[in-house]
C-alpha cells in the first residue's frame, strides 16, 4: 500500500520533515531498524544513560512534527526513542507483511528488541495514546509508566473514532488549500492555535501532509477494545492528559470512563487536540513529574 500519493509528494514531505527535525533544538540520531513488517524509523536523542522513553505520534503526522516542542526538554531526563508509525507519513517503510498480517503489538515488541530496550516509559498523542495503552495492557512488564495525551481508554462498546474524525476533518481535508488548512487547525485547537499557524515550517509540512499522505495506509492498524480486567493493568501506571476543547473527544464520557476504571487523568481548559504543542511547557513538566518520582 502506498504511503504517499506520488513521488513528488513524498519528496516534499520528507524535505519538510528534515527541516522540522533541525528545529528540535537537541542533537538527534536517526535509526532505521529492520522488522518483520518493514523498516522502522526511529529518532533518538538524550543521554544513553538516561531511562528510555518511547514516543508514538498520531495518524496523519510523524515524529518530526509531533515532538518539535517536547524533545529538547524531555531529552534532559530521558533517552528518547521517537518512532515513526508503520504506515504513517514519516520515514518508516512497510513491506508486504504489513499489508497482509500487521500486528501492532508484535511490531512494537520487535522495535523494543532491536533497540535493546528491556522496559521503558511510553507516551503518545491521539492514536499514539491508543498505541501506548494498548502496549501497556498487552505487555505490562515492558512498560514502567505511561502518559496518554488527547485520547481515552478503548473500552468494549466504544464508538469507532473514524465517525467523529470525519465530522471534524471534513470538508477542509478534502480540499487542502492554505486557507482550509488554517481553518482545520483552528477547529482542532483550543486557545493556542498560533503555535501552529505562526510557525511557517510547521504549516508548510502540515500542508504537504494533507496534500500528499495516503490516509488509507494506516488502515492496517486495528482499534481493539479492552475489558475491565485488561484495563485494570493500567491502574497506578497510566496518566491521561486531555484538552477540554478537543473536538475529537466527548469530555463527559471520557471523564466517566476514566473514573469508572480508576485511571489518573488531568483536563486542561482551553486546550484542543494538539495538547503537547498548545501547552508544551506544561505538558513537558507534567510528563517529567509523572515519570520521575
Amino acid at each position: 500500500m502506498k504511503i504517499y500519493k506520488n513521488e513528488k509528494a513524498k519528496r516534499k514531505i520528507l524535505e519538510t520533515y528534515n527541516k522540522l527535525l533541525t528545529m528540535w533544538g537537541v542533537d538527534v540520531e536517526e535509526k532505521n531498524i529492520d522488522t518483520k513488517y518493514g523498516t522502522t524509523h526511529v529518532i533518538t536523542c538524550g543521554d544513553e544513560d538516561n531511562p528510555p522513553l518511547v514516543l508514538f505520534h498520531g495518524v496523519g503526522d510523524d515524529s518530526a512534527l509531533m515532538w518539535i516542542y517536547n524533545a529538547k526538554e524531555l531529552s534532559k531526563h530521558f533517552r528518547i526513542y521517537a518512532v515513526d508509525t508503520m504506515g504513517g507519513p514519516g520515514k518508516s517503510c512497510p513491506n508486504e507483511n504489513y499489508n497482509k498480517s500487521f500486528d501492532e503489538i508484535l511490531w512494537i515488541d520487535e522495535v523494543f528488541i532491536k533497540l535493546n530496550i528491556e522496559k521503558a516509559y511510553v507516551a503518545g498523542v491521539s492514536n499514539g495514546s491508543y498505541m501506548t495503552h494498548h502496549y501497556g495492557i498487552m505487555r505490562p512488564k515492558k512498560v514502567i509508566r505511561m502518559v496518554c495525551m488527547a485520547g481515552s481508554v478503548s473500552t468494549v462498546g466504544s464508538p469507532h473514532p473514524i465517525k467523529r474524525m470525519m465530522k471534524v476533518f471534513l470538508p477542509e481535508a478534502l480540499f487542502p488549500t492554505q486557507k482550509n488548512m488554517i481553518r482545520l487547525i483552528k477547529k482542532l485547537s483550543g486557545e493556542h492555535s498560533e503555535v501552529f499557524t505562526d510557525n511557517d515550517d510547521i504549516m508548510e509540512h502540515y500542508l504537504n501532509l494533507l496534500k500528499g499522505f495516503n490516509n488509507m495506509a494506516m488502515s492496517k492498524h486495528r482499534i481493539d477494545s479492552f475489558n475491565d480486567d485488561q484495563i485494570s493493568r493500567l491502574s497506578g501506571k497510566c496518566l491521561f492528559l486531555i484538552g477540554e476543547a478537543d473536538p475529537l473527544g466527548d469530555l463527559e464520557k471520557v471523564r466517566e470512563k476514566l473514573e469508572k476504571h480508576k485511571l489518573e487523568y488531568q483536563f486542561f481548559k482551553g486546550v484542543g487536540h494538539g495538547i503537547n504543542h498548545e501547552i508544551s511547557e506544561t505538558i513537558n513538566k507534567r510528563i517529567i513529574e509523572y515519570f520521575v518520582q
